[in-house]
């Protein structure tokens, strides 16, 4: 793998990265995504809630789990619970509601600077991400592999991929920004 392909393959895995941490972040919709990261004691272990059921959002402030075994209700209840997502699950009859309630003004500005934060975060990854690769590239030339005009093309080049992925990063941050502070 060239410098080059292995510098965009980082660059593309940090800004899955981000996306994912993007899902995350509560909106004022009901987001599958928030339940990620929930882990639900079951069958003397410790699961995924992913792994134990369907979660969908059939109204837009409104998640439901409907769980593979409906022996695991309470227990995913729980774990939804412990999670600290200031939401309370329901469970009724083999399935789990979560109404999502309206996040007031504070919460949205407070959940719009966590996302900025990560966005910053991302920034920085990539920008790291250009500087090794940069330290590669001399390297080689230094060796004697490449010759310095191969060199000042593939600098050129990994600074276009930085830009393109930090472009990509600011564009998913203003969209999740205005999808948060939506009312």
């Amino acid at each position: 793998m060239t410098v080059l392909e292995e510098t965009k393959a980082k660059m593309q895995a940090a800004l899955e990265h981000f996306k994912q941490e993007l899902r995350n972040l509560r909106s004022n919709r009901a987001n599958p995504g928030m339940l990620d990261n929930v882990q639900v004691e079951v069958y003397g272990e410790t699961m995924r809630l992913k792994e134990l059921g369907n979660i969908t959002s059939p109204e837009s402030r409104q998640l439901l789990v409907t769980p593979f075994d409906p022996q695991t209700v309470s227990a995913i209840a729980k774990g939804i619970e412990r999670a600290n997502l200031n939401v309370q699950p329901i469970a009724e009859r083999g399935i789990i509601r979560i109404n999502i309630p309206p996040m007031d003004e504070s919460t949205r500005k407070q959940t719009a600077k966590q996302a900025k934060e990560k966005a910053e975060g991302a920034k920085i990854v990539v920008r790291e991400i250009r500087r090794k690769s940069n330290e590669q590239i001399h390297k080689l030339e230094a060796d004697g592999i490449d010759t310095e005009d191969t060199m000042k093309k593939n600098e050129k080049k990994v600074q276009e991929l930085t830009d393109q992925f930090c472009k990509e990063i600011d564009a998913l941050f203003v969209h999740k920004e205005k999808e948060i502070l939506t009312v």
